[in-house]
This record gives C-alpha cells, structure tokens and sequence, in this order.
C-alpha cells in the first residue's frame, strides 16, 4: 500500500523536517510506505555532491530574486525548486516491496513513472544514458524531471521535481545538476499550454500504484498519516508537533 498526501505549497525547510519525522516513522512500522506530493517557494539546494560553482548567481541576485540556498542531504548536484513544480518525495521501505530492490532499480522505478506519466499526458520522454532523470525525445534532449534520493536504513527519502508550469528563467541561475549542455524544459514548454499540479498528480500516483505493483491510497490531510502528538519521535520538531491542529496550513 502506498498512502498519498497533497501538502499543497510547503516551504522547503519545513519539507525537510517532515520528511526526517515519517522516515523515522517508517523505520518503526508506525506508518505505511508513503508519497508526498507539493511545491516549493523558490528555492536553491545542494545535494550531496553539489559544488558551488554550479550556483552562478551571486548572492545578492538570489536575494533579489528571492530565491532560498539550501544545503540537503539528498545525491546529486545543483537544482531549483519553486513554483509550478510537482515535487514528488516517496518515504518507502525498500525491504517491504516484493521483490526488494536496491538504490538504483529504485532511481530507476522513479523515472519509469515519471516517463509513463509524461507520455500519458502527451510527451514523450526517456532516459540519457549516464545521467539521472528524465528527458524528452526529441533533440536537443531536455531534462524535464530531476531525480534526487537519500536512503538511511533502507528507507528512501528526498526523490523527484517534474516541472509543469516552472519559471525556467530561474534555471539560469545555476548549472542543473551540474550538467552544462543539455537544457532545461517544462510540460508547459513541450505542449503549448498549461496543466495545473492537480491534473498531473493522479496521473503520477497512478504509474507509482503500476510500476511499484501496490495499491494507492489518498488521504484527506496530514492528520490521517500522523500518529498523534504523544506517539512523535522525541526529537521531532514542534513545528511537527503542532500540524495535528492547523493540518500543515503553511501557505
């Protein structure tokens, strides 16, 4: 089973502690495999292996832009966050899917979904060979969709940003995912006409139910996933402690 949220928008810190609190959840059985789906206000992060010449705006142009700089846990490089952008972070157990599956077969099920999901709703897309994420058909290729996981304990965390309706000036702000000569593209800039976040979101929980072979299930809000406040992990932030009375009512 794997339980899906509609946070709306969520500031990226707050994502953050979210993500930390249900992954130790998930670690102790207390909550089921789980996909969090939301937006970003404009924000910058730097994963594991992002160096900072990647980030070619100045400080001050981040400012003015009013653009986040985020250090994260998750692999990979340079990427933006913001607006218009269906971030997906899967809180799973790899050990619980049947058969169980490592890192990359898990990087790899994520962007057979992605890959699906764009083709349903008219883009072909595909893989590059020696690259993470998920790219159109035609040339020159763009990425439309970035990948980036944390795993503790065989417990996923972080996972993917699928650009809809994104501002794709902001991506000239860094060198995504450090990579140099390919663009950036959106399902807005390959069909000639918007799609709001709502209308892909069924489409992606859908191919996540096909391609991990498990059945879906939407909850209502926050309230339905989290154990109450007593039963939090001791180290959980307040703020986490507080979302059972205004049910993540951030923006």
């Amino acid at each position: 089973m794997i339980q899906v949220l509609n946070l709306g928008h969520v500031d990226y810190t707050t994502a953050q502690q979210l993500q930390t609190t249900l992954v130790d959840l998930r670690k102790r059985g207390v909550i089921q495999d789980t996909l969090l789906l939301l937006e970003h206000s404009p924000v910058i992060t730097m994963g594991r292996n992002a160096k900072q010449k990647n980030i070619v705006a100045s400080q001050e142009i981040l400012a003015q832009r009013g653009v986040e700089l985020i250090e994260c846990d998750r692999g990979g490089d340079v990427t933006f966050h913001g607006p218009g952008q269906l971030v997906g972070y899967p809180i799973f157990d790899l050990r619980s899917l049947n058969p169980k599956i490592g890192v990359i077969e898990y990087v790899r099920r994520i962007e057979e979904v992605l890959i699906r999901s764009c083709g349903d709703l008219g883009i072909p897309t595909t893989r590059v060979e020696g690259l993470t994420g998920v790219w159109t058909v035609n040339e020159p290729q763009a990425k439309i969709a970035a990948i980036g996981v944390h795993i503790s304990r065989a417990v996923t965390s972080h996972g993917f940003a699928l650009n809809v309706t994104t501002d794709l000036d902001y991506f000239k702000l860094i060198v995504p995912c450090g990579i140099s000569d390919k663009p950036v593209t959106s399902m807005q800039h390959e069909l000639g006409k918007s799609l709001t976040l709502e209308e892909v979101m069924p489409v992606i929980t859908r191919n996540f139910g096909f391609i991990f072979k498990e059945q879906v299930l939407w909850l209502e809000s926050l309230n339905d996933l989290l154990p109450t406040p007593e039963d939090l992990p001791a180290r959980a932030p307040e703020t986490l402690r507080r979302l059972h009375e205004d049910d993540l009512h951030l923006g």
